[in-house]
């Protein structure tokens, strides 16, 4: 797999390395590296101990009264050590992080969860899921652009109580079964007739298109409209509806957020998980990485959304021959472990990407 690499937000402003010393930089990285690790500001001491630099405890006062003038560093509390700010990680992140490397343990233990998986939904159930454990954070998969999802074939069974089953094969071999309830009873001959015409017309194309072009073709042939054209847009309109579209996301493991301290406050809990649950603002920040290179960072305020301010999500696209179909992401504390979060997102959609490739 390629090496990965951090794309950078439109619009940043955040300093950078070149307007701070060596040694305010060594003792950031160090700052942030600790309470990251132990999550309690950090202070001066324990800078002096960690930095590995022959400084008294003044001058690392002096260093950090700088950092935080620069807005780098904070101090929760009078007398207190000091924290990152999101611009302290955002520099932190973009200049003085050192990766580390993904066990190889991890990369066969996805391997080996996708094998034997053929529908989307179970392929990116897996994924999710394993952001989630891996990072114990929430992790986090869009659903493939819908014009990937293009119709193979389609039969109809007629079962009881004015009911029929519809069997999709979408995407040469995923297999998905839906139950329509239609106005009107359907025989046998008329559901092949339908069938038939539809694999006819419409095999290869978008299925969320279909009903559509259903629809146009209705209006154009409105005066010579027979009994076949009704029933196939009847059941069209039930099989392609939105109803039937799949989910926008596929998310794993947001309790785990509730073992954070930063975010355990209920309140902050209860509006992080109504955002999960309305969807809107999450996907509308994903979708600002699908025309992303590479993985891309959001640092609290970054996000643009209130409800996110403590939170840092870490996205990456992945893609099949070189399209970009979704993104997939691991939502957590700021002071979470970016050394090992950023390759572990790379790397699953990467594998997400050969995953899907093999299907097509």
């Amino acid at each position: 797999m390629k090496p990965f690499n951090i794309g950078m937000l439109p619009n940043s402003n955040w300093p950078v390395t070149k307007d701070i010393t060596e040694r305010a930089q060594n003792l950031l990285k160090k700052l942030v590296e600790a309470y990251i690790r132990e999550g309690q500001p950090v202070g001066s001491r324990i800078l002096a101990r960690d930095s590995g630099l022959d400084l008294s405890a003044a001058t690392i006062r002096n260093v950090m009264a700088d950092l935080e003038e620069l807005g780098l560093v904070t101090s929760p509390h009078t007398s207190s050590g000091r924290v990152p700010t999101a611009k302290g990680y955002r520099l932190f992140i973009d200049s003085l992080l050192t990766m580390k490397p993904i066990q190889s343990g991890e990369v066969e233990r996805l391997r080996h969860e996708l094998q034997g998986k053929n529908s989307i939904e179970n392929i990116m159930d897996t994924v999710s899921g394993f952001l989630s454990t891996v990072t114990h954070m929430a992790g986090i998969v869009t659903i493939p652009k819908r014009e990937y999802s293009s119709l193979r074939h389609v039969e109809f069974l007629v079962l009881s109580d004015g009911r029929v089953l519809a069997i999709l094969v979408v995407n040469e071999s995923e297999v998905q079964n839906r139950i329509l309830t239609t106005k009107k009873i359907y025989s046998e001959s008329e559901l092949r007739q339908v069938s038939n015409y539809l694999n006819a017309s419409f095999a290869g194309v978008d299925i969320y298109s279909v009903r559509r072009r259903l629809l146009e073709e209705m209006r154009e042939t409105k005066q010579h409209m027979d009994v076949l054209m009704e029933a196939a847009i009847e059941i069209s309109e039930h099989l392609f509806s939105a109803d039937h579209a799949p989910a926008d996301y596929v998310l794993a493991g947001e309790t785990n957020l509730m073992d954070f301290h930063e975010l355990s406050d209920l309140e902050k809990l209860r509006k992080l998980f109504e955002a999960f649950g309305h969807k809107r603002d999450i996907l509308h920040l994903f979708d600002q990485c699908l025309a992303a290179s590479g993985v891309q960072i959001f640092i609290g305020e970054e996000s643009g959304y209130q409800v996110l301010g403590n939170c840092s999500i870490v996205t990456a696209p992945y893609e099949v021959d070189g399209k970009v179909l979704g993104v997939l992401g691991v939502i957590g504390p700021t002071r979470m472990a970016y050394e090992k979060v950023i390759p572990i997102v790379d790397m699953t959609a990467k594998m997400l990407g050969l995953t899907l490739n093999d299907r097509s």
